[in-house]
């Protein structure tokens, strides 16, 4: 049993072990975080789908900083123990290697560099950091054939200057489907959302004699959409991925090629 004067030293053992033990569990939450955040990260699609090693980052980092505090953890068990079981023999207890405490910090240091470096390269990759270059745009990666182009006008205005080149080409506009109003009369609410559906007989007919199934995708569409940061676009299927979605002879594109042109005279 240790004498009166021995409780001290014991008192202040236990004390340095709670410490390291308060700094083990501190990393583990920590890593859990990191982890965490490359998960949420990745469930709101901040980044694209072949950039998602960015937040798979975070998860390792994460992960190593839990490894990290759990080894923390148990060497603060073993040298307790040590020290403990030291102090029962009558021993003075040898202090702990100065590189020991140093080879920490030093881990510790490079973790942060590391996550720092790792920060700034998620800053720079994110498509809504200040300073990066706006859209003009975009074939997605999925090959689905879907263009999106940014608009410089509402999306009401888009529309107008839509029916206006259909009428003065002689393209007949078959309906303007309202999504965002049917939403507001069922009690929703969504961004004003308009799609056009247009085309001409003396252009779709032979398309469809090539290939019937191509009057799936006919009458032509184009989507005039507001997301929520009130940015406008303008959104359509690319004449060469239902020509080749259908295999229409390269001859007859030119008949569908008018909806990009459309497009792009409307969004600008």
């Amino acid at each position: 049993m240790p004498e009166r004067n021995e409780f001290p030293d014991y008192l202040a053992l236990e004390r340095t072990f709670l410490a390291w033990v308060r700094t083990g569990l501190a990393l583990m939450g920590f890593g859990f975080v990191v982890a965490r955040f490359g998960l949420f990260l990745r469930e709101l699609q901040m980044f694209p789908q072949g950039g998602s090693a960015s937040s798979t980052g975070s998860v390792w980092f994460g992960t190593a900083l839990i490894l990290l505090g759990v080894v923390v953890n148990v060497l603060a068990a073993v040298r307790h123990r040590q020290l403990v079981r030291q102090l029962d023999a009558g021993q003075i207890p040898r202090a702990r290697s100065l590189w020991s405490n140093a080879a920490i910090a030093l881990i510790l240091a490079l973790i942060g560099i590391a996550m720092a470096v790792y920060l700034l390269s998620v800053r720079s990759a994110s498509p809504n950091a200040p300073g990066a270059s706006k859209e003009t745009s975009m074939e997605p990666a999925t090959g689905n054939g879907i263009v999106r182009k940014p608009g410089s006008h509402s999306v009401d205005d888009t529309v107008g200057r839509l029916r206006a080149i259909l009428q003065s080409k002689g393209v007949t506009l078959f309906a303007v489907v309202d999504h965002s109003g049917e939403a507001e009369k069922a009690g929703l609410k969504m961004p004003n959302t308009k799609l056009l559906i247009f085309g001409s007989p003396r252009a779709g007919t032979p398309l469809m004699l090539a290939s019937p199934s191509i009057a799936i995708d006919l009458p032509l569409k184009i989507l005039v959409s507001e997301d929520e940061q009130g940015r406008v676009w303008v959104t359509y299927n690319s004449s060469e991925y239902l020509g080749k979605r259908h295999g229409l002879p390269p001859d007859l594109l030119q008949n569908i090629d008018v909806v990009e042109t459309l497009a792009d005279k409307a969004a600008g």
